[in-house]
């Protein structure tokens, strides 16, 4: 059997070091992400690392993750969106109209706003699977029209104040015991699927991971998990985004994973024609993938809009190239076909860790701009060296 072929991380075969970079990328990443966080740390004297800093980061990095989970299927099924940040900033700014200026319920601002982006998202999928028109030139369209369109209905201001009970979906904060409950669970959650992979793995024959290296991991995640709810816990608890954004991560990998749909999106992404022949309908996959963009969009707008307590007609500007950053940092391949949701959310993490602390330490604006662009280049520099000859 060619181990590679079956995607086992663990095979016996000697491993050149493509190969090892392309199976510990997540690992490398979290050392990156630590290296960036000590770097950050010494220079604002532990600042960076404080409880209040991590909570801040934690909830900046929640917007951008939770484009990132749409935008991570999008790019699997070979498609990109360049409108995600307009789109943000539209769906966002209609959600402070309907607070503040209609004073509508939060409940229902929330319906239509999220309904609002379900559409939207299902206009650019049409767009591009059914009325064939690529979907950079879909995306890049949208990104102009939906920044005007909020331009017109926010009449170029600032929307502010929304309602109490709107800040608190940006703003609140889980109490301590239910950040420990948390925890507590998502460490069951990873020593039952640790457990359930190595039952699936001897039940098909497949090479099984010494035993000693799946309780490393699953030891790992629950240090990892530890530390982070303590931190969080020491200051306010975890902030109300984080959960939203815990919960998605567990519902997009569900679905990449083990549904249906989900093996059809990485389906059509590695061979769409192919996926076509064998009777699986590749525009309604895509379709739908853009649809889910759509409703990421509206969930990252209303809980920017209540983390900012403001509508601001400028809100997500090139908030497509961090989330497109995010994405091809945590390993999703610009050609499709392959990439993860929690990979996407480390990605993320590096960015919103990044723009921190440049901003911590009053880094200029175009430094910034040149860091970030050249961690991209990086990121699909590195896909297309690990990837090269195996396609």
């Amino acid at each position: 059997m060619n181990i590679q072929a079956a995607g086992v991380g663990a095979g016996r075969a000697p491993l050149n070091l493509k190969q090892i970079f392309t199976q510990y990328k997540i690992l490398a990443l979290l050392v990156a992400i630590a290296l960036i966080w000590i770097f950050f740390s010494w220079k604002t004297d532990g600042g960076f690392t404080s409880a209040r800093n991590i909570s801040n980061l934690m909830r900046q990095m929640s917007v951008t993750g939770i484009l990132a989970c749409g935008m991570v299927f999008v790019i699997i099924a070979g498609e990109i969106d360049l409108s995600v940040g307009s789109l943000l900033g539209l769906l966002g700014g209609m959600a402070a109209v309907l607070d503040v200026v209609h004073g509508l319920p939060l409940p229902l601002s929330m319906a239509i706003v999220l309904g609002s982006g379900l559409l939207l998202g299902f206009v650019n999928g049409y767009l591009t699977a059914y009325a064939g028109i690529p979907s950079f030139i879909v995306g890049l369209g949208g990104m102009l029209a939906y920044r005007g369109i909020v331009l017109g209905i926010t009449d170029g201001s600032t929307i502010a104040p929304v309602s109490p009970e709107f800040e608190q979906l940006g703003q609140a904060y889980l109490p301590p015991g239910f950040g420990i409950a948390l925890g507590l669970a998502l460490f069951v959650l990873a020593a039952v699927l640790a457990w359930r992979q190595r039952l699936n793995q001897a039940r098909h024959q497949l090479p099984v991971l010494p035993m000693w290296r799946s309780l490393g991991r699953v030891a790992i995640v629950g240090a990892v998990l530890a530390g982070f709810i303590t931190t969080l816990n020491s200051y306010e608890g975890i902030p109300l985004p984080v959960l939203v954004l815990l919960v998605l991560l567990g519902v997009f990998s569900y679905i990449a994973h083990q549904t249906v749909f989900g093996r059809r999106i990485y389906a059509v992404g590695s061979n769409m024609e192919a996926t076509r022949l064998s009777g699986i309908n590749v525009r309604a996959v895509k379709l739908w993938v853009f649809g889910l963009m759509g409703l990421m969009c509206a969930l990252a707008g209303l809980i920017n809009t209540a983390r900012l307590a403001a509508g601001s007609p400028s809100a997500g500007m090139s908030g497509e190239l961090d989330v497109i950053a995010a994405c091809f940092i945590g390993g999703t391949s610009m050609r499709g076909g392959a990439g993860t949701v929690h990979g996407a959310l480390v990605g993320a993490l590096v960015m919103a860790s990044l723009d921190n602390g440049m901003s911590m330490l009053d880094v200029d604006a175009y430094w910034q701009m040149i860091v970030k662009g050249a961690i991209l280049t990086l990121a699909v520099w590195l896909d297309v060296a690990t990837r090269s000859g195996r396609r």
